[in-house]
């Protein structure tokens, strides 16, 4: 007796369970046929610059035979239309069209058009009458050519620095540097042709730094920029590396010095022997005339100005 109250407890409770199923799965049904429901096959679609791209925006259930359709793009944190009102507009102007239901397809892509765009369906007619998806499209931009600095000699043992910059490209430029055809490794001591080298390589910035330069660093260089839309390359550079020569520098400030020295005996020498003085007549040194018969000198106020007088003897 008491295993079949039992068994009916448990067929009561099996029953209700499948009651409550049901009603959920109705309930769930009836929301879904009257709800406006979008999907996408891709939130984070690229493309090259000047090729096609498709933003998907997927109907997957609604009610309402012409739903509002708009596409808005979102750039800065601004929103602008670029599809309102059954017309392509704004930034994507005879650059797009729409597909239907709702997919927008951009013709050419271009640089600017790298953002978030926003793809919204109003349906009045569904119970939930309105439903957006997100989407953000990245434009991939070649490098250009980049502007490389070799120096083009450099003393041994001493620094150096080369520099490699492009900004035109995009996502932003990764930058690789060869000597003589040959990619120089970010770290010297994994390769055995950079073993003996001192430098860093930042493959962000595209600088190369020798902290002292060898011998072995000669050569021809150059950078190349590259991202995932391409690379360029900028021509190869010589960089010259010379001996600094101390003896002779060393000799040659010797000469400088005895020629100095003897240049400077020389002028005592001439001071000394009066090569360099001179005499000027003045009037404080002037020597008067001697008198002669019957005439008188007398000195005027000027200086070094004289007058005869007559006297006459009787």
């Amino acid at each position: 007796m008491f295993s079949l109250t039992e068994h009916c407890f448990d067929s009561k409770m099996a029953i209700t369970r499948l009651v409550c199923l049901l009603t959920l799965l109705s309930t769930h049904c009836y929301f879904t046929v009257l709800a406006v429901v979008l999907k996408t096959n891709d939130q984070a679609p690229w493309t090259n610059e000047f090729e096609s791209i498709e933003l998907s925006c997927l109907i997957e259930s609604i009610s309402t035979n012409n739903p509002r359709i708009e596409w808005k793009k979102i750039q800065n944190g601004e929103p602008s239309y670029v599809y309102f009102d059954k017309k392509v507009s704004g930034d994507l102007d005879n650059r797009a069209r729409i597909r239907e239901p709702a997919t927008l397809v951009i013709t050419n892509a271009t640089r600017s058009d790298t953002a978030d765009y926003r793809c919204e369906v109003t349906a009045p007619s569904d119970q939930k009458s309105f439903d957006e998806i997100l989407i953000s499209l990245v434009v991939r931009v070649k490098p250009v050519v980049p502007k490389c600095s070799v120096p083009k000699s450099v003393p041994f043992g001493k620094s150096a620095e080369l520099r490699c910059v492009e900004e035109e490209g995009f996502p932003k430029s990764q930058y690789q540097w060869f000597r003589d055809k040959e990619e120089i490794p970010d770290d010297p001591k994994t390769s055995p042709k950079f073993f003996n080298s001192s430098y860093t390589l930042n493959s962000d910035t595209g600088t190369l730094k020798f902290s002292a330069v060898r011998k072995e660093d000669a050569g021809h260089y150059y950078c190349r920029a590259k991202n995932d839309a391409g690379h360029s390359e900028c021509g190869a550079q010589e960089m010259e590396v010379y001996d600094i020569n101390i003896a002779g520098i060393v000799l040659g400030v010797l000469v400088v010095v005895v020629v100095l020295l003897c240049i400077t005996v020389g002028i005592c020498c001439a001071y000394k022997r009066g090569y360099f003085t001179s005499q000027k007549q003045t009037g404080n040194n002037y020597k008067v005339p001697t008198k002669g018969d019957g005439v008188d000198y007398v000195r005027t106020e000027d200086e070094g100005d004289f007058r005869h007088k007559s006297s006459f003897v009787i």
